[in-house]
């Protein structure tokens, strides 16, 4: 059961590093500069290092299985940030291949 409160609390937690990542990314394409998407770029990663170490720094403290909270952090990361990118990329596109991707099915 540790493992499984484990797995959930680090879904949750790389679920919303994953949301953070989005957000930053969303606002320096939004300013559509190469110093903001470079500054993001660093944010996103500093971001990921932190909610990683949170895991591993409080791990002595956390009621349950570090191991699997760790896991499942990095996987919600990934998995989340994936979903999200391929959201923000069909939402960044030209109107015009919008519409031919709608006229072809």
């Amino acid at each position: 059961m540790a493992y499984v409160l484990g797995a959930v609390c680090g879904l949750i937690w790389g679920a919303a590093a994953a949301f953070l990542n989005f957000t930053i990314s969303k606002r320096s394409i939004a300013k559509n500069s190469t110093s903001a998407i470079l500054g993001a770029n660093v944010l996103r990663v500093a971001v990921d290092l932190v909610a990683l170490g949170a895991v591993f720094l409080l791990r002595r403290v956390l009621p349950f299985r570090y191991e699997a909270t760790l896991i499942a952090t990095a996987l919600a990361m990934s998995m989340v940030t994936i979903v999200l990118a391929y959201r923000m990329s069909m939402d960044l596109r030209p109107k015009s291949e919008k519409k031919t991707e709608e006229e072809k099915e």
